[in-house]
């Protein structure tokens, strides 16, 4: 996601996962793929490369699921405490909550 309104649509009314360090915001969007913005805040992660790891993590996490999950504009918002997990760490808690996502997913287009 490229744009404030994009970021903005998608915290208005969001499906939410979270785990203690993370959350990931979701909303269906009107194109046929799934986009992801990011929100790592300076105040959780002072240097800058702490924080490109955690986005680095997230887009690829996101890139390998990308085709099994469902049209949404995805927010990935890092809490404090996310600089304290390592790679695989943060990779598992991705997973479980990309898997949440694909099921409520699922969920809410059978209703």
């Amino acid at each position: 996601m490229l744009t404030p309104e994009h970021f903005k649509y998608v915290f208005q009314q969001p499906i939410r996962s979270s785990a203690p360090e993370i959350t990931i915001l979701a909303r269906p969007n009107n194109v046929e793929h799934p986009r992801l913005g990011l929100a790592v805040a300076k105040k959780h992660l002072k240097r800058a490369h702490d924080r490109n790891r955690i986005k680095r993590l997230c887009r690829e996490s996101f890139r390998l699921l990308q085709h099994h999950l469902p049209h949404y504009d995805f927010v990935i918002v890092a809490k404090a405490g996310i600089g304290k997990l390592d790679n695989s760490t943060l990779t598992q808690i991705l997973e479980k909550l990309w898997q949440r996502h694909i099921r409520l997913a699922k969920k809410f287009s059978s209703n």
